[in-house]
């Protein structure tokens, strides 16, 4: 009888220096921005500014100008996909990431069953395109039409209908640097030009979702995609990828030549915004977030950005700006060495700069006079 090989075994920090590098946080990447958010299959965008924040911390010599130049020109877009949360998608990716997890939006529509009793959502999702498409409305706008088809709906349901039916994108000035604007929708065809692409397989997204987010499991896309019964596309790919399995027997999927480093890889300290991707799409955590750090970063609904060290979560973060001078405060979990210190300092200074809108390869990590760094106290109570 053949026994069967048994799949070699990842360790926490083989697993952690691995995905930091397809997250490209191992070391700076040299992709443009928009390149960037499609590597990564888009970014974490429930505020504006961590979009910013996430690639300051990927990309050499990022200017937030560059991705608001994307958004402006319509090659990168705000839009609800996995997870049900706004990400911010090339406009590829948009019109087909979108189809890939609507049957998650329609899942979502359920939980508003009550408050919809008697609504066609078919002619809701009519109207509502209709009334998006003629001008951009805002939430409220389109809450407030829909009431008058419907008065005894429940009026959020309503608006959230519309959101799960339709790919509603946020307009511009939303979503650029330094630019205010409230959240005002249209369809992600009628904002784009063309239509959107049928329904995929999950086929190409796995691999996609492998080479930014791998070794994974099933559960972690899963998690990630906020997707179910993805187990079939996995085994119709199994011939062409590498497994693994975890410290606890996981079983892992990666693609044979991604990277896979060392685990005593260097890892350098990064500030990552609230909402990271990083954070949020694996099942199992551990290899970032250690089971001491376990909901360390979320304070009833304030969830704070974070800081990596040694490629793990170590700390958390603010940014204040006031006037004319801003203060970035960080505070770690622990205690750390005068030279991780120094290292943190360095990466807040170099985000900073980077913001500033001036960043150059070679220039000297050094904040802009009207900020401070300092280490103390971010999450309160």
């Amino acid at each position: 009888m053949t026994k069967t090989p048994t799949a070699p075994v990842l360790s926490v920090r083989e697993l952690n220096r691995a995905t930091l590098a397809r997250q490209l946080l191992l070391r700076r990447a040299t992709l443009s921005a928009k390149d960037a958010v499609e590597h990564l299959v888009g970014l974490q965008a429930q505020n504006v500014k961590p979009p910013y924040h996430a690639l300051a911390a990927r990309l050499e010599g990022f200017a937030p100008q560059e991705l608001s130049a994307a958004m402006e020109a319509r090659e990168v877009v705000r839009i609800v996909t996995m997870r049900s949360t706004i990400h911010t998608h090339t406009a590829d990716d948009c019109l087909t990431l979108r189809p890939l997890v609507q049957a998650a939006r329609e899942r979502e529509l359920y939980g508003f069953r009550k408050g919809l009793a008697g609504v066609d959502l078919g002619r809701l999702a009519a109207i509502s395109r209709e009334l998006v498409e003629a001008e951009p409305r805002t939430m409220k706008q389109l809450r407030e039409a829909l009431l008058a088809e419907w008065p005894d709906a429940d009026p959020p349901a309503l608006a959230i209908a519309a959101r799960c039916r339709l790919p509603l994108v946020q307009v511009t000035p939303r979503g650029l640097w330094g630019r205010s604007g409230q959240v005002a929708l249209t369809t992600a065809e009628h904002w784009l030009g063309r239509p959107s692409e049928p329904a995929p397989a999950p086929d190409a997204t796995v691999l996609r979702y492998l080479a930014a987010f791998g070794p994974a499991s099933v559960k972690d896309m899963q998690t990630w995609a906020g997707l179910t019964r993805l187990r079939e596309a996995f085994e119709r790919l199994r011939p062409h990828l590498v497994t693994f399995t975890d410290e606890h027997g996981a079983e892992l999927f990666d693609l044979p030549d991604a990277p896979r480093p060392d685990a005593d890889t260097p890892a350098p300290a990064r500030l990552l915004p609230e909402f990271d991707n990083l954070l949020l799409s694996h099942a199992d955590r551990s290899r970032v977030v250690s089971a001491d750090y376990k909901g360390r970063t979320w304070r009833g609904n304030q969830a704070y950005p974070t800081l990596l060290v040694d490629g793990f979560l170590a700390g958390v973060w603010r940014l204040e700006e006031t006037g004319e001078r801003s203060v970035l405060t960080v505070e770690p979990f622990g205690t750390l060495t005068g030279r991780r210190r120094a290292e943190v300092t360095e990466e807040a200074a170099r985000m900073l700069t980077a913001l500033s809108g001036t960043p150059s390869p070679s220039q000297a990590p050094t904040a802009p006079a009207s900020y401070d760094i300092r280490f103390g106290t971010v999450v309160r109570g």
